[in-house]
C-alpha cells in the first residue's frame, strides 16, 4: 500500500491532509476530534497579541454560493482571528501536542507590523512545543484594515522584513501564508524566500462580497442592515489556487521553496492535483465545515487507492510531477489539432452542444441531418475548442480526437499541415523568430 507519511519542512505527519487555520482549529475540543477522525495535522486558528481580546460579530459570519442542487460551491466569511484568550489558546496547544505527538501542530500568528510585537509572541508559541508557525499575511477583511493580514501580504518588503524577524526569533520552521489579493503572486513568494522562510502556504481567502439582498439592498451576510467584504473560499477558488501554486513552483527565484497548497480541496483528487503542481501537502477548511471532520477518511483512502493503482509508492513520487508540463501560452504547440466527435449511441439529442456552438462559437455542429434531428460535427468548421464537451450533460458523449500533423482527416479529406512550432514563430507575432 502507498505510504502517505508526510515530512513538510521537517514536520512529520501520518498523511498530508492538514486543517487550515480557521474556525475548525479554534480550540482543543475541535482539534482533538479532528485528530481522532484521522487528520494529519492542523494549523491552529490565528493568535493575536496580548491585551483586549478580538471582538467578532454576534451575527451571521458566513455566506455561500450554491449550485443547482444546493451543493456548496463557494463560501464567504467575515470572521476575524481567534477571539479567545491568548494564554488559554497556548495552554490548549501545549496539551494537544502532548496528547498527539505524531500529528503536526502549526500555530498561525498575526500581530502588528512591529518587531517587538513579533518578538513577544514567538517564545510564547515556541514554549507550547508546537512544530512550526504560520505567518498570516493573507486575511483580507477586518484585520487588514488594522494594518495586518493582507495589508502586510500585499507589500513584499514587509513580508521579507517580518519573515526575517521571525526566523531570527525562533527555532521553529516559519511558513508564510500568502494573500491571493495581489497582481503577481511570485513577488510576495520571492520576498518570503529572501527573508528566509522555510515554506509558503497559499492561497488565503479572496476579498469578496458574496451576494446582495434585493429586498433590503444590503450585502450578505448582513449585520444590523449593513454588510462588509469578506474572504471567499471553497471549491470555486481551486483553479485560482492551483495556478498560483504552479507559478511559485515554476519561478526560478523560488524553485525548491516548499509549498503548502490551500484552496477548495474537497476530495482526494484535489489534493493530488495540488501536489502534482508542486505542493508538499494540503490544507483544508471549507470541506470540513461542510461535511465534518470524517471527510478526511475518504481523502486518505482515495489517495491511497489511486497511488496504488498508478504505482506511486510515496508522496515524493507525485509532488511536482506536473510542474514541468506547465508552460507559457506562447510555447504551446500550434500544430496540435483536435476535432470534436459526438457518440450517437449516447447522445440524448438535447441540443445544448449545437446551440452553444451556433450562438457563441464556430457554427460547427448541425441540428439536423437529412431532415431528422441529429447533432454532428462539421469538421471543416470545428477548431477543437472543447466548448461542446463542457456543456454536454452526458459524460464522455463528446470527445476530442487528435489529428497528427501531416495526416489526412478522413471525414473531410483535408491534410493537417505542419505550420508553426509555437507562437514564437507565428507570422502574426511581431516578435516572431523564423524557423
Amino acid at each position: 500500500m502507498a505510504d502517505l507519511t508526510s515530512t513538510f519542512v521537517g514536520i512529520k505527519s501520518p498523511n498530508p491532509f492538514w486543517l487550515a487555520s480557521a474556525p475548525p482549529t479554534d480550540k482543543a475540543y475541535n482539534v482533538d476530534r479532528a485528530f481522532k477522525a484521522g487528520w494529519g495535522g492542523v494549523v491552529w486558528k490565528t493568535l493575536g497579541e496580548e491585551g483586549p481580546p478580538i471582538v467578532n460579530v454576534n451575527g451571521p459570519r458566513y455566506g455561500a454560493v450554491f449550485g443547482a442542487d444546493r451543493r456548496l460551491l463557494g463560501f464567504n466569511n467575515i470572521e476575524l482571528i481567534t477571539d479567545r484568550d491568548l494564554y488559554l489558546n497556548l495552554r490548549e496547544i501545549k496539551q494537544i501536542k502532548k496528547d498527539w505527538p505524531d500529528r503536526a501542530v502549526v500555530v498561525s500568528i498575526m500581530v502588528p507590523c512591529e518587531e517587538k510585537a513579533w518578538k513577544r509572541i514567538l517564545p510564547l508559541v515556541e514554549d507550547t512545543g508546537a512544530d512550526g508557525i504560520e505567518l498570516n499575511f493573507g486575511c483580507p477583511h477586518g484585520m487588514s484594515e488594522r494594518g495586518m493580514g493582507a495589508a502586510v501580504g500585499q507589500v513584499p518588503e514587509y513580508i521579507e522584513m517580518v519573515t526575517r524577524w521571525c526566523k531570527a526569533g525562533t527555532r521553529m520552521p516559519v511558513i508564510v501564508k500568502l494573500t491571493p489579493n495581489i497582481t503577481d503572486i511570485r513577488h510576495p513568494a520571492r520576498a518570503a524566500n529572501t527573508g528566509g522562510a522555510d515554506a509558503v502556504s497559499l492561497i488565503n481567502t479572496i476579498a469578496s462580497i458574496i451576494s446582495v439582498d434585493l429586498d433590503s439592498f444590503a450585502p450578505q451576510p448582513t449585520i444590523d442592515g449593513m454588510g462588509s467584504h469578506g474572504g471567499y473560499c471553497g471549491p470555486a477558488v481551486k483553479p485560482v489556487a492551483l495556478n498560483m501554486v504552479a507559478q511559485i513552483a515554476r519561478d526560478p527565484e523560488t524553485a525548491g521553496l516548499p509549498i503548502s497548497g490551500i484552496g477548495g480541496v474537497t476530495v482526494w483528487r484535489d489534493a493530488a492535483e495540488f501536489m502534482a503542481l508542486g505542493a508538499g501537502n494540503v490544507q483544508v477548511c471549507t470541506a470540513a465545515m461542510t461535511y465534518g471532520f470524517k471527510i478526511v477518511q475518504e481523502m486518505i483512502s482515495g489517495l491511497e487507492a489511486w497511488m496504488d493503482e498508478k504505482g506511486h509508492r510515496n508522496l515524493d513520487a507525485i509532488v511536482g510531477r506536473a510542474t514541468p508540463k506547465v508552460t507559457d501560452w506562447q510555447y504551446l504547440n500550434l500544430n496540435y489539432v483536435t476535432k470534436a466527435h459526438i457518440n450517437q449511441d449516447t447522445c440524448i439529442k438535447c441540443g445544448r452542444c449545437h446551440i452553444a456552438c451556433e450562438d457563441t462559437s464556430h457554427q460547427a455542429i448541425t441540428s439536423s441531418v437529412n431532415g431528422k434531428r441529429k447533432f454532428e460535427v462539421i469538421d471543416a468548421e470545428c477548431v477543437g475548442c472543447n466548448l461542446c464537451v463542457s456543456v454536454c450533460p452526458v459524460e464522455n458523449c463528446i470527445s476530442m480526437e487528435q489529428l497528427a500533423a501531416g495526416s489526412v482527416d478522413e471525414r473531410t479529406g483535408e491534410k493537417v499541415r505542419k505550420k508553426y512550432k509555437n507562437w514564437t514563430t507565428h507570422p502574426n507575432n511581431p516578435m516572431a523568430v523564423a524557423e
